[in-house]
């Protein structure tokens, strides 16, 4: 057997495969958020994380809420030195490691809430010295566990812990946070609590208490931890009040139950019945409470309080009743009972109770009320005639109202309600039902804030009164608006079909302006120019027609360069045409100087071209393509004419032209006509009845001299046809052309003619050189031919032409050599 390989040799083999397992572990890749501002701020919500993923150097405040996070490393955190919030929230994290937050120098805000921490680790805050806000809420913890857990946090101000699991509160379970400023405490099922454990918090300002279990099933526990809210000036209860304040409870309660210091009491998700309504205005009577809240409460009596009539809570300046149900509403009385209590406050506000009527009677006893808020509430403007007494400016020191959310639909009859109410500053009857805005409404002199907004106007009239600083017209159906308001300060028209922006000249004051989300595509910088005092401009959500001048003036007050700053988010700025920018933000937009200056372009380009085809038309003038190209034309024209006339010739069987009926074409200019008449017509055609020397030389050589047939257009051209045909046709049926050549030649248009389409015969490739008989009557040169006739001018170089003799001797060698020409080489006399 071989000997086995050594334990080197293997890892070597293994090493390889290891290493690409490694790195193909998808778990050791940590994941990544770019979800970051330019503020540093990172909002990595709902990403899916399972890790806590990498994010931008520098960060400051880093949001993972709701993800699947279940355990923070040592080693996550590294690097963010300079994070201030960190947010955790809502995932599931059940392991932290003792040295997570290390690296967290900075941090000023922790949010560990609604987690899966089942103990707390006091070394996760030890170096977290700049800790300012901490929040352990809704972690199944049962304990706060050692006593040293908030020990080094001497910055903490503000501390939320506990949920349903929380079971016990020891002493020196807070003990390090005796400057806390805001304490919650979420104990619903709390069973152990040593006394003193908040008693070393000082000063507190506010403590809100969640303590529904120990109301319910164990009243002394609750006793004990409320008997040290002489701490605090501001407490919220959730609770069920109705045995805490019981008259049989009373008297083991009221020992350390003590409102003595108290001034701020809320409680929320009350269940409280008539009895323990009148004993805790009893136990507070007296008491220097200034305010007092009630949040989702369910009264189970029937409205039936007198016996708490005779105590004192003249210190009350504001009441909040928010979201109160009537259990018994058949059998309940009314509010009447606690008219007592109105006379008092300064404040009330009664939201989303199903308010349908506030009675005169009871309005009447507000003689102190300053602000009144019915919001979300049954008000009608019959039931709002009572609860303002017709109009008559019983609340005479009211400075706020608000309306808002009810059935109102008469703008009218609110400005005859309210008119004589001559301290009021500010009204609020936003989504309400008005749909008609009447063309005239008298309202107080003192009027500076006004919201008509979630309703359904069309227009706006001069019904605006003229004092108003804060106008809020938002989610109505504007289309235009265009009244004058002087003393404007501020105006809200998001959410209306408005099309352009209002004209500044109406606001000299104006100087804040939001339109968003209207149907807004474009405004210009001479429109902002119009608003004198205007500042803050937030136009975002818009269909934003991205055109050159628009992008460039969005882009400017983005950089804080334009005259009005826009105060909303860069990305509320998105292109809604021209097609290709669809969709793209403003601010990354970068249009080509061919697209924004595309007048300046096309002059520049028409310009341009025009110089070219300017270039182009005087280099074919020189080189006279002009004239080719209607020679062509001419010629294709011709020859297609008399192509058509043989086919139908041809066709009809009528064909009686011979091919060639013409020894020669003669062209010539009219001038010259004297000429071709009295010399070249006579001797050529009819040369028997000539008694010059050559006849008489012919006849003794017993040879008499050949008639030649000529065509002259004066005499065989046929009337009525085109010229240009005649002239074409004359040519094809002649062996040859002559041409007599002279200065009224090479001036003559229609000897011109004869020459092109001569010269375009020689380039039809029908016939040669010879076809072409030059006779020159004076003295010419080839230069007096003009240069576009190059193959006459070729030809004139390289074959010979006949000069007419001034001298009687010499003419019958011209006759000799001119018949000589016309019959061709092959015919040539001996």
């Amino acid at each position: 057997m071989g000997r086995p390989p050594s334990l080197p040799f293997v890892l070597l083999l293994f090493l390889p495969c290891l290493s690409r397992a490694h790195r193909s572990n998808p778990e050791d890749e940590k994941p990544s958020c770019d979800r970051c501002d330019r503020r540093l701020s990172c909002n990595c919500t709902y990403g899916g994380f399972t890790r806590v993923p990498t994010v931008t150097d520098g960060a400051l405040t880093l949001d993972l809420s709701f993800n699947n996070i279940s355990e923070v490393t040592d080693d996550d955190l590294i690097g963010h030195a300079h994070l201030r919030a960190l947010s955790l929230h809502g995932n599931t994290l059940t392991v932290i490691q003792p040295s997570a937050f290390d690296a967290l120098w900075n941090l000023e805000e922790l949010d560990l809430s609604n987690n899966r921490l089942t103990a707390l680790n006091h070394t996760w805050f030890q170096k977290l010295g700049a800790l300012q806000k901490l929040n352990l809420v809704g972690n199944p913890y049962r304990s706060l566990g050692s006593s040293l857990l908030f020990q080094g946090l001497v910055r903490l101000r503000k501390l939320a812990f506990g949920s349903d699991d929380l079971v016990e509160l020891r002493r020196g379970h807070l003990t390090g946070v005796s400057q806390l400023e805001e304490l919650t405490v979420h104990a619903n099922n709390l069973q152990r609590y040593d006394a003193g454990t908040l008693a070393g918090i000082w000063p507190l300002g506010r403590v809100t208490l969640s303590l529904h279990g120990p109301f319910l099933n164990n009243t002394a526990l609750a006793s004990d931890l409320l008997g040290h809210t002489h701490n605090f000036s501001y407490l919220p209860l959730f609770s069920n009040m109705n045995s805490f304040f019981h008259p049989k409870e009373q008297k083991k309660t009221t020992g350390t139950f003590d409102f003595i210091v108290l001034s701020f009491l809320t409680t929320y998700n009350l269940s409280v019945s008539d009895e323990a309504i009148v004993e805790l205005l009893k136990v507070s009577d007296g008491a220097p409470l200034t305010y007092m809240a009630v949040n989702n409460a369910r009264l189970t009596g029937e409205g039936r309080w007198e016996r708490a009539k005779e105590t004192d809570h003249k210190n009350i300046d504001e009441f909040f009743i928010r979201d109160v149900v009537i259990l018994n509403v058949w059998k309940f009385v009314s509010f009447m009972d606690l008219g007592f209590l109105l006379q008092y406050p300064r404040r009330v506000s009664v939201i989303g109770a199903k308010v349908f009527l506030l009675p005169c009677n009871s309005t009447r006893l507000l003689k102190n009320l300053q602000y009144l808020d019915l919001t979300n509430n049954l008000l009608t403007d019959m039931t709002l005639e009572q609860t303002l007494c017709n109009g008559d400016g019983t609340l005479k020191n009211l400075r706020v109202l608000n309306f808002s959310g009810n059935a109102l639909k008469s703008l009218s009859t609110l400005s005859h309600l309210v008119a004589k109410l001559d301290k009021l500053a500010h009204l609020d009857v936003s989504r309400n039902g008005y749909n008609v805005m009447p063309t005239h409404c008298t309202w107080p002199s003192t009027l500076q804030y006004l919201n008509i907004s979630g309703s359904k106007l069309t227009e706006v009239t001069a019904c605006m009164p003229k004092t108003l600083q804060v106008l809020d017209l938002s989610n109505n159906d504007l289309q235009t608006f265009l009244v004058d308001l002087p003393a404007l300060r501020e105006l809200y028209l998001s959410g209306n079909k408005l099309q352009n922006l209002p004209n500044g000249s109406k606001f000299p004051n104006l100087q804040s302006l939001t339109i968003q989300s209207n149907t807004l595509s474009i405004f210009h910088d001479s429109e902002l120019k119009s608003y004198q005092r205007l500042t803050n401009l937030q136009a975002g959500q818009n269909k934003i027609l991205c055109s050159c001048e628009f992008v460039n003036l969005l882009q400017m007050s983005f950089r804080g360069q334009g005259a009005v700053a826009l105060t909303d988010e860069e990305e509320n700025y998105i292109c809604d045409s021209p097609l290709p920018l669809q969709g793209e933000q403003v601010g990354q937009v970068h249009l080509s100087i061919a697209y924004c200056h595309q007048v300046l372009v096309v002059c520049v380009c028409c310009g341009v071209a025009l110089v070219i085809m300017v270039v182009l038309v005087v280099v074919l003038w020189r080189i006279h393509a002009f004239w080719y190209v209607k020679m062509t034309w001419a010629w294709l024209k011709a020859k297609r004419s008399s192509s058509s006339r043989r086919r139908r010739q041809n066709r009809d069987g009528t064909d009686s032209e011979p091919l060639l009926c013409y020894d020669a074409f003669v062209s010539y200019s009219e001038r010259d006509a004297s000429w071709v008449e009295e010399y070249l017509v006579p001797e050529l055609e009819n040369p028997r009845d000539e008694k010059d020397e050559t006849a008489a030389t012919a006849a003794a050589n017993d040879k008499p001299l050949q008639a030649f047939s000529l065509c002259l257009h004066k005499r065989d051209f046929l009337p009525g046809q085109w010229i240009v045909d005649n002239i074409m046709s004359a040519m094809e049926r002649s062996r040859r052309t002559v041409f007599i050549l002279s200065e009224n030649f090479v001036s003559s248009d229609w000897c011109r003619y004869e020459l092109d389409f001569s010269h375009f015969r020689l380039f039809d490739g029908k016939d040669d050189g010879d076809t072409a008989i030059l006779i020159l009557l004076e003295p010419l040169s080839k230069d007096d031919i003009p240069k576009r006739f190059c193959k006459l001018r070729k030809l004139m170089n390289s074959t010979t032409y006949l000069e007419w003799p001034q001298e009687e001797e010499k003419r019958p060698e011209f006759w000799g050599s001119l018949r000589n020409a016309l019959r061709g080489d092959d015919e040539e006399e001996p």
